[in-house]
């Protein structure tokens, strides 16, 4: 028997091996508990490694939990993660919530100490909405030591949570007021004393009535600096305990220069003093954090909707006593049933049992009106029973639901940093570099030129710069542009979604259920024989034979009979044949109905109406079934998957917007036709197979076309991925929604236009932000070096470049809809 592993802290007997471990010296150790993995985390990250060289002994016992780690262990519990944890191929997912995000160094920090965690596969955090994604592996790393790695960063970041998150914006919300108040009122009294010795003439003021105002104006500037400040202070200092120089570095430089500067002038009584600027640059700068913090709350709105639509409980009923037990909604199994009270949500994807209602999808679709629902309709989670109580049974589990589904996408697209963002980042942070150097340079120079005018010139050069600017031109537009598409009833689940959907060139359709409603109709019988029955006794017979069919044509033929007075005859025993049709006896009567081979065996001579002629001749794009009994041929009838009324008018606007159609479908190449001619698609191919679909999309990107894929369906889902950009309208299945990068929760297809016009302002908002960010610091730096901008212009100059750029965002947010019933 081989002797217990030792844990390489404390030496006690390690229970788990490879739960807890911690690379030291190059290789893995074992630890027993979290407690001694985080101490002996702590002790190599603090460069203390020799510790365990030199030691004699272990430690004496276990390490204790640290109190901030034990309080979030509770996060490693399943019964807790199973409301926020996405489990998939053995690895965990979810999305976290990060306090403390002010730039774009704050999300890089974040992204980079989590990505670097033993067991982390992946890591993104977005600036713009405050989420991060994070992809781990449970055997390696846990979700408490995780969490706690970003405390140890200087933040805080939890489980996604709406109640968490409202608690969040009230506590941010209250913050940023009052360092705000403070820094205007002190503001406003120092400007009070300042105005005087800027309109007096030399000699004006007495020397002692000066030093009074500057005393009163240091006083006032001391809870601006300390207080209202302070979070740039915090932001400086963890870049500069991360070795990295961040965008709050030249602001704490800029201000606690000038500060400094000040306090000399006041204490000596010789000098130029700087409380005016000091206090106006912090409320303004203050001003324009605020403003970019509302930006990102209505940015997140739609999403946090999303996510708080899902009830905590729900009320599960015993079909045996139809008792009811209050109980977590993730405790919900597939098939067991609930009460929904009226206003309240559906907790799960759900059928109904019992009871009739209307239901309001509107959180999930964008559409206004509630859908009617009775026995046997699916409900989709997350809609608001707006009719009275029903029965339920519940058909998925919590996390399988669609709100959830879809709140994961969001949350995920969400927490992800664009391409251009991370671009947009890494020139700031160079820029803030570059920026350190020129001032240092600057004052260099004017201890040269003019001495006393050198940190004059140096601090405004600090300050004047605007990285902020920059760094926040493309998330803040991005996420005001994904909550305006959210809001409307698309969910945008890959960061670059509307990147690439604003520069495409070429749009494939699939057909069914994409441009067609993907629910066949019977639109025409033709009946045969000399003597012909009535359209009403063919659909009737057929109903009786496809009674308990499940595919779409039995449906189709049911739908029929339910719009005729005839009442359904009597069926015997009835026999499907898979791919051919059905037979069975009705009134006594033998019948066959299903495909040409398939009553062609009956009847091989020709017939009125020709069974033995090839059905595209006479389909006319038509899907045909033909009806007979042993004696002859019956009819023939006609099944049409409409097109969706609104295809027409999104195949013209996307054409006006000049891009190329395509219709690439797996259905005849006589169905495909008629569908194209209807829409004006030029470039139409039937009989693809799914791998002819892929190879069509990647000729297209071969030639240099930039394709926007959309379609539905198991099938449609490897072309999906491999298109540039793909869309998945609402009533996709689960693999083509994980493909899509966009995916139509709503019922019209018009949205798809409406998109393509977002993600052109949005790329045009990036432009004008990006633009206006680069010319302002070309000119603002340069001006400010050359001392033709005072510190007070320059903190004006600075924080008006951010509002701007936040103001710009703000502009793709819609206004919110009226409800029902608002005047």
């Amino acid at each position: 028997m081989s002797a217990p592993i030792a844990c390489h802290h404390c030496g006690e007997p390690v229970d788990a091996p490879g739960r807890w471990r911690v690379e030291i010296d190059g290789a893995p150790r074992e630890t027993c508990c979290a407690g001694c993995q985080a101490v002996a985390a702590a002790i190599v990250a603090s460069g203390l490694v020799d510790y365990y060289r030199t030691r004699t002994a272990p430690a004496a016992g276990a390490a204790v939990v640290p109190a901030q780690l034990r309080a979030l262990q509770a996060y490693d519990d399943d019964g807790v993660q199973a409301r926020f944890v996405h489990r998939d191929d053995g690895a965990c997912e979810a999305t976290l919530l990060v306090d403390g995000l002010r730039c774009g160094a704050c999300s890089w920090l974040v992204e980079q100490g989590l990505r670097r965690q033993p067991g982390v596969t992946a890591a993104s955090v977005n600036l713009a909405t405050g989420r991060a994604t994070l992809r781990w592996d449970p055997a390696i790393a846990r979700l408490s030591t995780l969490l706690d790695a970003v405390g140890r960063l200087g933040y805080r970041a939890l489980p996604f949570d709406a109640r968490e998150r409202d608690a969040q914006l009230q506590r941010t919300s209250k913050a940023l007021l009052r360092r705000l108040f403070i820094a205007g009122l002190a503001m406003m009294q120092v400007m009070m004393y300042a105005l005087p010795v800027y309109v007096a003439g030399p000699g004006d003021i007495e020397h002692e009535h000066e030093q009074l105002m500057r005393w009163a104006s240091l006083l006032l500037t001391l809870p601006v600096v300390f207080y209202s400040a302070s979070p740039f202070f915090a932001g400086a200092w963890r870049d500069l305990r991360a070795g990295r120089a961040g965008m709050d570095l030249p602001v704490v430089i800029g201000l606690g220069a000038a500060s400094i500067a000040s306090v000399r002038a006041t204490v000596t009584g010789d000098g130029e003093v700087w409380f005016d600027s000091v206090t106006m640059f912090v409320f303004l700068l203050l001003c324009a954090r605020y403003v970019e913090w509302i930006a990102r709350r209505r940015a997140g709105r739609a999403i946090d909707a999303l996510a708080a639509a899902v009830p905590d409980m729900a009320d599960r009923v015993d079909p045996a006593s139809g008792a009811i037990e209050r109980v977590p909604a993730t405790r919900l199994a597939p098939g067991e049933q609930f009460r929904v009270p009226a206003g309240e949500r559906v907790p799960v994807d759900a059928a109904l049992v019992e009871g009739r209602g209307a239901f309001d999808q509107s959180l999930l679709t964008g559409e206004p009106m509630p859908v009617a629902a009775g026995p046997g309709d699916e409900v989709p989670g997350g809609a608001l029973n707006a009719g009275g109580p029903v029965l339920m049974r519940a058909l998925r589990a919590s996390a399988d639901s669609a709100v959830s589904t879809i709140a994961r996408l969001a949350q995920r697209a969400a927490s992800a940093r664009p391409r251009l963002a991370g671009l947009t980042e890494r020139v700031a942070r160079g820029f803030v570099a570059a920026i350190l150097l020129l001032a240092t340079g600057v004052w260099l120079a004017w201890l040269q030129v003019d001495p006393a005018r050198a940190a004059h010139v140096a601090i405004a050069v600090l300050v004047v710069s605007c990285p902020c600017a920059l760094s926040m031109a493309t998330p803040a537009a991005l996420a005001a542009a994904t909550g305006a598409a959210t809001a409307r009833g698309l969910l945008i689940a890959r960061d670059d979604a509307l990147e690439r959907i604003a520069d495409c060139t070429d749009v494939v359709f699939d057909k069914t259920g994409t441009l067609t409603r993907g629910r066949p109709e019977l639109v025409a019988v033709v009946a045969l024989g000399a003597a012909p029955l009535a359209r009403e006794r063919i659909v009737a017979v057929a109903a009786a034979l496809e009674a308990g069919q499940a595919h779409p044509l039995a449906e189709a033929i049911r739908n029929a009979h339910g719009g005729t007075s005839l009442a359904a005859p009597g069926t015997g025993a009835a026999d499907a044949i898979p791919g051919r049709g059905v037979e069975g006896t009705v009134d006594g009567r033998r019948y066959r109905l299903g495909s040409r081979p398939f009553v062609a065996e009956w009847h091989a001579q020709p017939a009125q109406g020709g069974v033995d002629a090839p059905d595209d001749a006479i389909a006319g794009g038509d899907t045909l079934v033909w009806l007979a009994d042993v004696d002859a041929p019956l009819a023939r009838l006609h099944f049409r998957d409409p097109l969706r009324e609104e295809a027409r008018a999104l195949a013209d606007a996307l054409r006006a917007d000049g891009l190329r159609l395509h219709l690439v479908s797996g259905d005849r190449a006589a169905a495909v036709a008629p569908i194209a001619a209807a829409l004006g698609i030029d470039h139409a191919t039937g009989d693809a197979a799914p791998q002819a679909k892929l190879d069509y999309v990647q000729d297209l990107q071969r030639a240099g076309r930039r394709v926007l894929m959309v379609g539905d369906g198991i099938n449609a889902a490897p072309v999906l991925a491999a298109a540039d950009v793909s869309g998945a309208v609402g009533d996709a299945t689960a693999l083509a929604r994980t493909a899509a990068g966009v995916v139509l929760l709503g019922r019209s297809l018009l949205e798809l236009a409406a998109l393509r016009e977002l993600a052109r302002r949005t790329r045009t908002v990036v432009r004008a932000s990006l633009g206006w960010a680069l010319a302002y610091n070309a000119l603002a730096i340069p001006a400010a070096a050359l001392g033709w901008i005072p510190p007070w212009l320059a903190a004006i100059g600075m924080s008006t470049s951010s509002l701007l750029v936040v103001l710009n965002a703000l502009r793709l947010i819609p206004p919110p809809r009226r409800t029902r019933g608002s005047p």
